[in-house]
């Protein structure tokens, strides 16, 4: 996390209203927001700027959302992972559970409560503050 208190998180969605709704939602909360609507922007953005949590889709157009995660944590360790999907059967991988990824990290679409998403990116970063792991 930054010397600031301002959270900065990294959506990406190729859905323009899933990350718009996300993304103003998150505002709301005092977050920094940037949006992305692939894996490849993202990186391109990662590679600008630093962003603590980054929300992420797994089914994107080109590299997936698991495949970006793992390129992302290669560019900035420290930035932490939350997952959103539309799979209701999605299971983390091995390759995601070795970078300290948790069930509890993955977030169903629709969210009903989208504090629930601000709960899990709060949850990332008290863990990180405590330099507990993830659970």
């Amino acid at each position: 996390m930054t010397d600031s208190s301002i959270l900065r998180v990294l959506v990406i969605d190729d859905e323009p209203t899933v990350r718009t709704s996300l993304a103003a939602f998150l505002e709301d909360q005092d977050f920094e927001v940037t949006v992305a609507d692939s894996a490849e922007q993202a990186l391109s953005l990662l590679h600008e700027a630093a962003q603590d949590v980054a929300v992420v889709d797994l089914r994107l157009p080109g590299m997936s959302g698991e495949t970006l995660i793992q390129q992302a944590h290669l560019l900035q360790p420290a930035l932490r992972f939350l997952i959103h999907t539309g799979s209701v059967s999605y299971r983390l991988s091995p390759a995601l559970r070795r970078l300290g990824m948790r069930p509890s990290d993955i977030f169903q679409k629709p969210l009903n409560d989208l504090a629930q998403l601000v709960t899990g990116i709060n949850r990332l970063m008290e863990a990180e503050a405590l330099d507990l792991p993830d659970s």
